[in-house]
């Protein structure tokens, strides 16, 4: 084993050796130290051998973020199993397909309702043995056992048992598995090796995370992103994770921790956004003022940075008056990297945060690369850009467009699918993202659109939707926007209002609405809408503008599917809920 290799179980017996006393987990009832993490990580494995699980063999995870979610995640890698997350939001015969599709024999779940969801769709799961439930009341089904109970069952399995399903390994091996989130159809599973996270969890410190952090962990921890933050960097870095108890009560979690770095898919930061511009649209006249003035200094400030340059004379002063308030308002006063990636983010979004002193870093990746292909640190980023390629690795764009990655963050293949493995990795090692972009003269990333999901107009011309769709949301009232086109003489969008800003922006159009419902049906408010569009349009290429649009009575979800889990545009399913919408624009 070379010495810059080295699996999973290694990266945790360093920390506990280095650290072990040092706080890991905390969650609003308990606390763990990395010797008591370790502790509990053993003494699941030693289950899952004790309930017949076998090397290489799947266990499902089904709940919200929490210490056991990690728990049970670390230890089916240390019995030689598989972990693969599934989303919470999933239907029984969705979860039902991941479980038997990586042949998981024992499924962890943290709600009754999650086991029940399991329960019924157990003829579709003819290898699932067991299904252990860590949260609330138990689920009657005698498959169901407390998660208390299961961890204690293994306690007569000998060290030397599991201590050779850790030996057994190899950095090379793979060891979780990544369900991507079905966007285009059947999701796939990504299997990624020991030597896959480690390396990225170690490249990934360059942003400077260092030991003594502290994060909040939100985000489905089924996404490779948030296990590459809530489980592999702090393993790497000595990080103690604060779980947040919903999705919901994540901006209470945030102000209570105060995390030393933070990682919000772009619909948080629009969503934060949208709720602090609504409160300053309250604001006395004086403050007002006070705050246009420094959001000026401090955009002003932000580029000037970006360029090497000094900050305006009066940075500081706005830094006091302003940013610093609002930082801590927030609960971002203490941190040092504010992250956004998994989606593309507007222009007018990451502009509104770095007016505000608070730059969004950029990240760029996928779960086939175990995560990041690019990172923007403090030193190196530009706003628009997707940073730098990570260090150690290696990008291109090939002659169509579309970024290649090769590195030790590749993944091993898809699971029980080469056809799709050798369709993503070529014979030279290159991963072929599907993502369109461009790398400019200092090396910065610029990702313009889904290789896939470009519009080809009648005119035969490409459009990037994502681009014209950030452009639209750049409109205080709007929430999402979808725009759609293919083969069509012109481009149109579906929008949704903000329901935070809508009566404000209702107020100043001179409509009477005053939620989104009634303003989409308002004809003085479409007007507003319509010429906030054309604005937009004289910003546009004469391909790129939007020539009709519909305004939908409510918000797209993920409970409505229309969203995956981690708020990217489902638009397949979009096309066919809004066929008749979409029909209607083009006639």
């Amino acid at each position: 084993m070379s010495e810059d290799k080295r699996t999973v179980m290694q990266a945790l017996d360093a920390i506990v050796a280095a650290h072990g006393d040092s706080p890991a987990l905390h969650a609003k009832d308990r606390s763990l130290s990395w010797k008591e993490y370790a502790a509990n990580v053993r003494a699941i494995a030693k289950a899952l051998i004790k309930a017949g699980v076998q090397p290489r063999e799947g266990v499902v995870i089904l709940g919200y973020n929490s210490p056991e979610w990690v728990l049970a995640d670390v230890g089916a890698i240390f019995a030689g199993a598989i972990p693969a997350g599934i989303y919470t939001t999933s239907s029984g015969e969705q979860a039902a397909y991941i479980a038997h599709h990586c042949d998981a024999r024992v499924a962890f779940v943290d709600t009754r309702e999650q086991a029940e969801k399991l329960v019924a769709a157990k003829s579709a799961m003819p290898k699932l043995e067991r299904i252990v439930q860590w949260k609330g009341e138990k689920c009657a089904d005698p498959m169901v056992v407390e998660y208390k109970e299961f961890a204690a069952s293994g306690k007569d399995v000998e060290d030397r048992a599991l201590d050779a399903r850790v030996a057994a390994q190899k950095p090379d091996d793979a060891c979780t598995l990544i369900y991507t989130s079905g966007t285009t159809g059947t999701p796939k599973g990504v299997l990624l090796s020991h030597h896959n996270i480690t390396w990225t969890a170690q490249a990934s410190l360059k942003v400077g995370i260092k030991q003594g952090d502290c994060a909040v962990s939100y985000l489905p921890l089924s996404h490779i992103a948030e296990q590459m933050l809530t489980i592999h960097v702090p393993m790497a870095a000595c990080v103690e994770i604060h779980f947040s108890e919903s999705l919901e009560k994540m901006p209470e979690a945030l102000a209570k921790v105060r995390p030393s770095y933070f990682l919000g898919v772009p619909r948080v930061w629009e969503k934060m956004q949208a709720r602090m511009s609504a409160a300053a649209e309250n604001a006395s006249p004086l403050r007002k003022r006070i705050a246009r003035w420094a959001r000026g200094v401090g955009l002003a400030g932000g580029y000037a940075e970006q360029r090497g340059e000094a900050k305006p004379m009066l940075y500081g002063l706005a830094n006091a008056l302003v940013f610093s308030k609002v930082r801590e308002r927030i609960g971002l006063d203490r941190c040092r990297f504010a992250l956004t990636g998994a989606a593309p983010i507007s222009k007018d979004t990451l502009e509104f945060f770095l007016s505000l002193g608070i730059p969004l870093y950029e990240i760029y990746g996928m779960s086939e690369s175990t995560g990041p292909i690019t990172q923007s640190i403090p030193s190196e980023y530009r706003t628009g850009a997707a940073g730098k390629v990570l260090d150690g690795g290696e990008m291109r764009i090939a002659e169509d467009g579309e970024i290649l990655a090769r590195g030790p963050h590749v993944f091993v293949g898809y699971l029980k699918d080469d056809a799709s493995t050798k369709e993503t990795i070529d014979e030279d090692g290159w991963l072929h993202t599907g993502d369109i972009g461009e790398i400019d003269a200092d090396g910065y990333l610029r990702v313009t659109d889904r290789k896939k999901e470009l519009l080809i107009t009648a005119g035969g011309e490409n459009v990037a939707p994502q681009l014209v769709e950030g452009m639209l949301k750049s409109i205080p009232a709007i929430g999402q926007a979808v725009v759609v086109g293919d083969r069509q003489r012109y481009l149109a969008a579906l929008i949704t209002l903000d329901p935070e800003r809508v009566a404000s922006a209702a107020t100043a159009a001179g409509s009477p609405a005053r939620d989104a419902e009634s303003a989409s049906s308002c004809a003085t408010f479409r007007a507003y809408i319509e010429k906030e569009i054309e604005r937009v349009n004289e910003r546009l290429a004469r391909v790129q503008t939007v020539k009709r649009f519909t305004i939908l009575p409510r918000e797209l979800s993920i409970d409505a599917g229309e969203l995956t889990p981690t708020l990217k545009l489902k638009r397949k399913v979009i096309a066919q809920r809004y066929a008749k919408e979409i029909d209607s624009m083009f006639v």
